[in-house]
């Protein structure tokens, strides 16, 4: 839990960072935080607790724990945040004066992020489900000049609360049926013979924190919020909410239903199989409509987020095995190319203004970098061969198929329609000439440029040796 700490206590020292008088030590800090904390996370690999020592007390092992599965989507939480802060770089530039509290509302959400894929007991899930999303709400309005923002704040906050109260009454009807909080209690008690006549309150439960967590992930019919929030949302953090939280979520969503409620797998598999179905019928048909980029990357986050309910339903009642795996790599190749696309979209807008398609148009020629790293970014995004992004689909599929065939083809028929609206930055890039006045080429620092080209090898390394990763877990 040293990784917890660290980051706590970091976030608060960022902050008294911020009296300085120049913010050009908040970047380079944050990045050696991370950077220290990613390392700290990997030591506790193949370790049934923190190297530490420090955290070993039982109080603190019944609420949290830290094992293999806890370590490698920590790893992928903060290895994204690494990878997209040198994008932040147009903050530090023009001066923002708010920037030691982004940085450290960065923090903290990891924070609760780190929480979210190693509890051990429901109060914890939700502590860091809240610590998470009232960072977010923050950081969503964090353009407080821009009504688009302010919009996207309010829709977060109010949906977001509602979410929170539906998932905290789950929570509440769960111990009601059962009298514990604990994972593994929890399992033991819906399975004896003695809790059946309490199955109404237990199933109840059940589907209200499917709902809860559901909001959170950007499952349909709970995606609603998500184009809006992610177009009003500053894009550097919208790049954050689109991976971070979601793979958080997901890690969350998938303890919680293979080691707490195998036992219920009657009422929740069919539950998620049909959000699944939803997820990935709107999210790819809206993304396949939309004309801004940005908008299109935020149906994409709901598409994606179908494509990892698939690795739900091909939970074994495991945190190893294929579907874990599964979820895992998908994870991990979705973040890099997502924070790859955000960070050329990003630059793009802060020097065109611009975040639609025609924004993108000529940069083949402008920025053959930028092109290139964003081309890399769509194919893996589309789960096109020799990118991460095929896969962590190939990896996902196979675990389902055993278990229903019909989902993988649905699955297979929408990851069709999204090569369609994938490729079209790809067109606009390539085979449209740049809009008077964006002829100039687009300024990349060196450092941005170099985080670039780390995150197109390491979407094409996954693409290339997938089995480097595959049995992590």
């Amino acid at each position: 839990m040293l990784p917890i700490v660290l980051l706590s206590v970091f976030g608060i020292i960022n902050l008294f960072l911020g009296f300085l008088r120049s913010n050009r030590t908040l970047m380079p800090f944050v990045l050696v935080v991370l950077a220290l904390v990613f390392g700290l996370n990997l030591l506790d690999w193949n370790h049934a607790g923190s190297i530490s020592g420090l955290f070993d007390s039982p109080y603190v092992t019944q609420m949290l724990t830290v094992d293999n599965y806890s370590v490698a989507f920590s790893g992928i939480v903060l290895l994204t945040a690494l990878l997209l802060l040198p994008f932040s770089r147009s903050y530090v530039v023009a001066g923002e004066p708010n920037l030691a509290e982004y940085y450290s509302l960065l923090l903290f959400s990891l924070v609760g992020a780190i929480m979210m894929v190693s509890y051990n007991h429901l109060i914890m899930l939700f502590v860091g489900i809240e610590i998470l999303s009232i960072s977010m709400y923050c950081l969503a309005g964090s353009d407080k000049r821009n009504v688009r923002s302010n919009e996207a704040a309010l829709k977060y906050f109010l949906q977001g609360a509602f979410a929170t109260g539906i998932l905290l009454f789950g929570i509440a009807l769960l111990y009601g049926a059962t009298g514990t909080f604990q994972l593994s209690e929890l399992a033991t008690a819906i399975a004896a013979p003695a809790n059946q006549t309490l199955l109404p309150m237990l199933y109840v439960g059940v589907l209200m924190v499917v709902i809860g967590i559901g909001f959170k992930v950007s499952a349909a019919p709970f995606h609603f919020w998500t184009p809006d929030v992610y177009e009003g949302t500053p894009m550097f953090f919208t790049a954050f909410m689109s991976t971070v939280v979601k793979t958080a979520g997901f890690a969350a969503f998938l303890k919680l239903l293979v080691v707490a409620l195998p036992a219920a797998s009657s009422v929740w598999l069919p539950t998620i199989a049909a959000m699944c179905v939803l997820t990935l019928l709107l999210g790819n048909v809206g993304a396949a409509v939309q004309t801004s980029a940005k908008r299109m990357l935020a149906y994409s986050s709901v598409s994606h987020a179908g494509y990892l309910l698939l690795g739900l339903v091909a939970g074994q009642g495991k945190l190893s095995g294929p579907a874990a795996q599964g979820i895992f790599f998908y994870s991990l190749a979705y973040s890099v190319a997502t924070v790859a696309a955000f960070g050329v979209l990003k630059l793009v807008a802060d020097q065109r203004q611009r975040e639609d398609y025609t924004g993108l148009a000529g940069l083949g020629r402008t920025n053959p970098l930028l092109a290139f790293v964003l081309t890399v970014a769509m194919l893996s995004l589309g789960g096109i061969p020799l990118t991460g992004g095929f896969f962590g689909k190939f990896f996902i599929f196979m675990a389902v198929a055993p278990v229903n065939i019909w989902l993988v083809v649905f699955a297979v028929t929408m990851s069709m329609v999204g090569i369609y609206y994938y490729l079209r930055p790809v067109i606009a890039m390539y085979l449209r000439p740049a809009e008077p006045g964006n002829e100039a080429p687009i300024v990349v620092d060196g450092f941005q440029s170099a985080t670039l080209v780390v995150l197109a090898i390491i979407t094409l390394v996954l693409g290339i040796l997938p089995g480097f990763l595959s049995d992590l877990l």
